[in-house]
């Protein structure tokens, strides 16, 4: 079976890189798979769940499940590269730690006034905690 190499990109560093069977992406206007072969295309990441499948690994998974919120992808006929502003390997989330971390950019957005530019850091931050929540949620009973 032919297969695909991706990677994942966030602006820290490289996150992920490997072989694929498929790719299915979340973008702005919906979910793309990917397959070998496929279109060259551009398109705006949106936020959810990227799902990588692949041949088992060492724990025997065939998907991998990353959240991802905003960026870019950029697809060839035997690539998959995605820039994401933010990514994060769902196994790596602890709802425990998200939720403290949410917590405590709630009470810092508390003391920012109005009008302050810096609540737009804190604001996506939220956002960003509040993704990785739902998406636990909804993926923890789906992985195999």
């Amino acid at each position: 079976m032919a297969h695909l190499t991706y990677q994942i990109v966030r602006p820290d560093k490289l996150m992920k890189e490997g072989e694929a069977n498929a790719v299915i992406l979340v973008t702005r206007s919906g979910e793309l798979g990917v397959l070998p072969g496929h279109a060259q295309e551009i398109c705006a990441l949106g936020d959810g769940v990227v799902r990588i499948e692949h041949e088992p690994d060492e724990k025997g998974e065939t998907v991998n499940y990353i959240v991802i919120s905003g960026g870019y992808a950029e697809i060839t006929g035997t690539e998959v590269i995605l820039l994401a502003d933010h990514a994060r390997n769902i196994d790596d989330i602890e709802p425990s730690v998200v939720e403290k971390t949410r917590q405590e950019a709630q009470e810092e957005l508390s003391r920012i006034p109005e009008g302050d530019s810096r609540r737009a850091y804190f604001d996506s931050k939220i956002a960003w905690c509040d993704l990785l929540l739902a998406e636990n949620d909804r993926w923890s009973g789906q992985k195999a």
